[in-house]
């Protein structure tokens, strides 16, 4: 639970102090990008092998290597001389994450039997609330704080006493499990989705600054070859050992792939939303840290409260309707923010705010929690683990994606009044006219995903829910819980 506690809120609080970082460290807008977008890439890219080497190597083994090595690099991020140091930092520090999260959930269904999972369980999510409430405050807090003069370095360096901590009580305490019929690792997977989707960031991220140079639209173009080759090689494994990274036989089922996409599309939406958000508040608006997270805490409350809400009471009547209902409510609050930030202005005051953000949390609630359930419904059982897996991993890299198309959809239009801009007014209405136009596309995203759900299952079959209470091989089970 620490662990999974430290990465949830490790996510968060680094959003709220991004401004902070760029003023201080002299860090440009696209290294301010790959801050966040390094980190989810390099955690979706090994997600799905992490799992794997904790199954072969023992998960008590993995999970120590992961946190040691998460704390080491929060400490190389606290510590890092330079814009570029603190990227590479974030890389390894998102790298340690692959490690250590897909072994959280493993150890808990290793260690608890069946009967004692449940509370388990609800503690694990009473957890994951906390990590969403309590991470953009406590980054707010730290960087307001500026202790001992380290200015944004705190809410990284934060991570070393419980680091160390989860790793003295990790060696002493968790007892080491392995698979007794784990797949194999597929390297040459991971390296080829890892370098497709480099192709595709890097010139997203760079082709701004750059004036979009010629080899940047060849390298994006290059990205899809890459991700074909990738599926040319991902079927000949699977016919040659079981054991690809990505098992393609699930795109075959209606649900798991348009599920798939629901849920690419989705972290695109979020990792375009948070990031603006952020930019918008503290350049735009020139607020605070604090001020700006606790503006944020009506929308973590309300994503929250619908999420178990939603599972416990809504999706059991009303089925597919409620993620449905989820995509439009989101984009109804995110219309309802654009038409306030247009209305208002540079004035706009933070209860404003707390509107449309309880409208979005709801509709964002509604979605996140039922919808694994809803795209893992008509797989079959023996592929539950693959498809968690693949879940995840896909949700880290549609973020990562939204990140870098940051550059276009708002920087695009920051970019040319912001240049022309002398005023500090200016400069404001640049930052509020480019999280209109962003805000716009995330609108357009929740259109799309709302039409993506109609091919969901109208009612989320329970043999999923049923499947983990049930003894099973663990090489098909431990994945499975990491979704």
């Amino acid at each position: 639970m620490t662990a999974a506690f430290m990465d949830l809120v490790d996510v968060t609080i680094v959003n709220i102090a991004i401004p902070s970082i760029q003023r201080e460290a002299g860090a440009t807008f696209s290294q301010i990008q790959w801050i966040t977008a390094g980190y989810a890439l390099a955690f979706a890219a090994g997600l799905i092998t992490g799992g794997r080497l904790g199954d072969i190597h023992g998960r008590k083994r993995l999970f120590l290597i992961g946190i040691g090595g998460f704390t080491l690099a929060s400490a190389l991020c606290g510590f890092a001389a330079n814009p570029e140091m603190l990227v590479a930092s974030r890389i390894l520090q998102g790298a340690m994450a692959s490690l250590m999260v897909p072994q959280v959930l493993s150890i808990v269904h290793a260690t608890f039997p069946a009967h004692e999972r449940g509370k388990v369980f609800g503690l694990f999510g009473a957890v994951v609330g906390l990590g969403a409430v309590m991470g953009p405050l406590l980054g707010a807090l730290l960087t307001e704080w500026n202790l001992f003069g380290l200015e944004w370095r705190p809410i990284f360096l934060i991570n070393l006493p419980v680091g160390i901590a989860g790793l003295i009580l990790g060696s002493r305490f968790i007892t080491e499990s392995k698979a007794p019929k784990a797949l194999k690792l597929d390297l040459v997977g991971v390296a080829l989705v890892t370098l497709g989707l480099l192709m595709l960031l890097y010139p997203l991220t760079r082709g701004r600054e750059l004036g979009w140079p010629l080899w940047g639209y060849v390298s994006m173009a290059g990205a899809f070859v890459v991700l074909a080759a990738l599926v040319a090689y991902e079927r000949r494994k699977a016919a040659r050992d079981g054991s690809p990274l990505i098992e393609l036989s699930l795109f075959k089922v209606k649900s798991f792939a348009a599920g798939i996409a629901v849920q690419t599309v989705f972290g695109v939406a979020l990792g375009i939303f948070f990031l603006v958000w952020t930019l918008y508040m503290q350049f735009g608006l020139g607020w605070t840290p604090l001020k700006a997270g606790l503006t944020g805490i009506p929308f973590s409350i309300a994503v929250s409260t619908a999420a178990g809400m939603s599972v416990q009471k809504l999706v059991p009547r009303f089925g597919r309707k409620v993620l449905q209902a989820g995509a439009l409510v989101m984009a109804i609050g995110v219309l309802l923010y654009i038409w306030e930030s247009s209305r208002y202005g540079l004035s706009i005051a933070p209860w404003q705010m707390a509107l449309p953000l309880v409208v979005m949390g709801v509709g964002m609630g509604l979605i996140v929690a039922p919808l694994t359930d809803a795209i893992l419904s008509d797989v079959p059982r023996e592929h539950a683990g693959s498809a968690s897996g693949l879940i995840n991993t896909v949700q880290q890299m549609g973020n990562a994606l939204g990140l870098g198309l940051v550059s276009v959809v708002f920087f695009g239009v920051v970019d040319d009044r912001l240049t022309a801009a002398t005023e500090r007014t200016a400069a404001g209405m640049a930052f509020a006219d480019g999280f209109q136009n962003a805000l716009g596309w995330v609108a357009a995203v929740m259109a799309v995903i709302f039409l993506l759900m109609f091919a969901l299952p109208k009612r989320p079959a329970q043999h999923v829910e049923v499947a983990a209470e049930e003894p099973s091989p663990a090489s098909e089970k431990e994945p499975a819980l990491v979704g």
